[in-house]
């Protein structure tokens, strides 16, 4: 789940999907007293979590053990986190009106509604603007990337991932793994979301490229297909390289 905003706030959510009830006591500027610790203690709450727990089979029944980091965990200063259906219940918690500003996001997070990406980004620096703009477009590139392999013949997740470092290794010189490490990002991170302005573009005009390959020489099959990547994306960079020399610039950085 990516980030939300609830009363000009960022709402985080972890890799799990789990809600950061820490950003949702602060977006209520209630006082101490509501804070997650304290609600958890409640016994409406144990029963609440016991239920979600046991709706989701995180109850062993045999050693009656529960998951209870499944659903809720702290994690110091970096706050405490819940399973959504407990984001909402806090929220309902803390005040009526907050539940309903939760809940209409939430809803309209799930139902895709493009507008509220638009609401966040009305308020967003110009900068922040074109960034989104360039990511969404490259996002539709890529997902058409996908579809073009998969109708020539690429099928497994391994084999995606592979023709997809073509392009990185081509564009910056490594895999996306050793891309990440690079720049300090987490394995389940989407190295995307990390990438600049030009970067985002130059992705982007490479996997174009080898769309428009793939579908002009019909190559089948991953490995005639990461052949086809690694090409159109070698173009891309000594385009790059170029234009760079040109005016006495590195090609990256």
């Amino acid at each position: 789940m990516k980030d939300l905003k609830i009363r000009g706030r960022t709402i985080r959510s972890d890799e799990h999907g789990l809600v950061c009830l820490t950003d949702i006591w602060k977006a209520s500027q209630r006082g101490d007293n509501y804070k997650p610790g304290q609600w958890q203690g409640h016994d409406a709450t144990k029963k609440l979590m016991l239920a979600l727990l046991e709706k989701i089979g995180a109850v062993n029944p045999n050693s009656r053990k529960i998951s209870v980091k499944s659903i809720y965990y702290a994690k110091g200063a970096a706050g405490t986190y819940a399973d959504p259906r407990l984001a909402l219940a806090y929220a309902e918690y803390l005040s009526p009106k907050l539940a309903l500003e939760v809940k209409e996001v939430f809803l309209r997070y799930r139902a895709a509604d493009a507008s509220l990406a638009d609401d966040i980004l009305e308020r967003a620096t110009p900068e922040a603007n074109e960034w989104a703009g360039v990511r969404a477009l490259t996002r539709t590139t890529r997902n058409k990337h996908t579809a073009i392999l998969q109708d020539h013949g690429v099928e497994r997740p391994l084999d995606f991932a592979k023709i997809t470092n073509e392009t990185y290794i081509a564009l910056f010189d490594g895999p996306a793994k050793q891309l990440k490490a690079s720049r300090g990002l987490k394995k389940s991170d989407n190295l995307r979301d990390k990438m600049s302005l030009p970067e985002l573009t130059y992705v982007m005009a490479a996997e174009s490229l080898a769309n428009e390959r793939i579908e002009e020489t019909d190559p089948q099959g991953p490995t005639r297909c990461q052949i086809a990547v690694r090409t159109s994306a070698t173009f891309i960079r000594e385009a790059i390289e170029k234009d760079r020399a040109s005016r006495g610039k590195p090609v990256f950085g």
